[in-house]
C-alpha cells in the first residue's frame, strides 16, 4: 500500500485521539477509571499526544482477573490510557484491513456478528445440499489455545507487509509486546487490539482456504471454522492440509478434540445454536444458562435489589436471542414464567 506512509501522524493526532476516546467510552462512562481520566480529558489527551509524538509513550502492566462467561476466562485489563491507544490503533488498522478480509469472516466486524453468521450458515447449508436433495457434510474445528499461542514475530511480519510507516509499526509492536503468556507468544483476551490482530493473523488461513484450496463453502468466527462439502473424504483430506498450513505458517494447531465431520442433516453446534438446513435451535447448555440467569434476576427483582425495568430489560435481551432460532415453546415458557408488565 503505497499510500500508507503517514499512519502514525494520523493515529496520534488530537482529532483521532478524541474520536477514539468517544468510541472507547461507550458503555463505560460510569466506570471509575473512565470517570477519573475524563475529568481532565483535554489535559490527558494533549499529554498523551505529546508523549506519542516524542515516542516516549510506554505501555503499562495489565491488571489480571477471572471471568466466568460461561467458562472461566483469564482476563487482562489495560490501564484506561493504554486502552485509548488500543482504540486509536484499532481504528486505523481496521480501515486498512477490513477490505482485505473475506466476506464470510464474522467476528468483530460491523454488520456481521453471531446472528448474521448463523443466518448465512443456513443459506450455505441449503446451497451445498441443494435444498436437502444431496448428501452433504460439515467440517467444524477450531484452533487450540489460539490467544495463548499467537506468535508475536509472525503477527508483526504480516502487518509489516502492508504498513511501511516505521513509527506506526513501532507503536503496533509495543502493543503486541505489551503482553505474553510465554516469551514472544500470546494476546490478552479482552483487548480491542486483540480482535483486529486475530482477524489479521487468521486472514492468512482464510486466504489459503479460499484462494489456494478454492474452498467454496467456508466461514470463520474468531478461531472457529466451518467448511461444507458434498464429499466426506475431501473434508478428511482437508484437515491434514489445514494442520500443515497452520503449523508451517502460523505456528498454530487445530484442537484435536474439537475436529468433527458430520452429515449436515444431523445438525451441528455453532455459536450457541444447533443449525440444520431449514431451522436452528438453541444449544441445550445455552437454554439452561439462560433460565438460570433469568431465575437469578427474578430473585433480585422480588427482593427489591433491581427494578422491574431491569428485569424486563434482561428478559427482552434473551427473547432477542431466541428470535434467531425455532424456539416458540421456550419463548412461551419464558414469557409465562418471567414476564412483568
Amino acid at each position: 500500500m503505497n499510500s500508507i506512509d503517514k499512519l502514525f501522524n494520523k493515529t496520534i493526532s488530537i482529532e483521532h485521539l478524541f474520536n477514539s476516546w468517544f468510541l472507547f467510552r461507550k458503555g463505560k462512562r460510569k466506570r471509575r477509571d473512565v470517570i477519573q481520566y475524563e475529568r481532565f480529558l483535554e489535559r490527558n489527551i494533549f499529554n498523551l499526544e505529546k508523549r506519542l509524538l516524542a515516542q516516549k509513550y510506554k505501555h503499562r502492566e495489565y491488571n489480571s482477573f477471572f471471568l466466568q462467561d460461561p467458562k472461566v476466562r483469564h482476563i487482562r485489563k489495560a490501564h484506561v490510557e493504554d486502552r485509548l491507544v488500543h482504540q486509536a490503533v484499532y481504528t486505523t488498522l481496521n480501515e486498512i484491513y477490513e477490505p482485505k478480509f473475506i466476506y464470510h469472516m464474522y467476528s468483530s466486524r460491523v454488520g456481521k456478528g453471531t446472528h448474521r453468521a448463523v443466518k448465512n450458515l443456513r443459506k450455505m447449508l441449503r446451497k451445498v445440499s441443494k435444498n436437502n436433495t444431496l448428501n452433504s457434510w460439515a467440517l467444524k474445528c477450531d484452533v487450540k489455545r489460539f490467544y495463548d499461542t499467537v506468535d508475536h514475530q509472525i503477527l508483526f511480519k504480516i502487518i509489516s507487509r502492508d504498513i511501511k510507516d516505521k513509527k506506526f509499526l513501532n507503536l503496533i509492536q509495543q502493543v503486541i509486546n505489551s503482553f505474553s503468556i510465554t516469551e514472544g507468544k500470546g494476546m490478552p483476551i479482552g483487548n480491542l487490539t486483540s480482535q483486529i490482530f486475530t482477524s489479521i493473523y487468521l486472514n492468512e488461513l482464510d486466504r489459503f482456504i479460499k484462494h489456494k484450496l478454492k474452498i467454496k463453502f467456508y466461514m470463520r468466527f474468531a478461531d472457529d471454522l466451518i467448511i461444507l462439502s458434498r464429499n466426506k473424504y475431501d473434508l478428511e483430506k482437508l484437515v491434514l492440509k489445514l494442520e500443515l498450513f497452520l503449523k508451517e505458517n502460523l505456528l498454530l494447531k487445530l484442537h484435536p478434540n474439537k475436529i468433527s465431520i458430520k452429515p449436515i442433516s444431523q445438525g451441528f453446534d455453532f455459536l450457541g445454536y444447533v443449525t440444520f438446513s431449514h431451522y436452528r435451535v438453541l444449544r441445550t447448555v445455552t437454554k439452561r444458562r439462560m433460565l438460570k440467569k433469568l431465575s437469578k434476576r427474578l430473585d433480585e427483582y422480588l427482593s427489591g435489589e433491581i427494578a422491574e425495568y431491569s428485569m424486563n430489560q434482561a428478559l427482552q435481551s434473551y427473547l432477542g436471542i431466541l428470535s434467531h432460532a425455532n424456539t416458540k415453546k421456550l419463548e412461551n415458557q419464558i414469557r409465562n414464567q418471567f414476564f412483568f408488565r
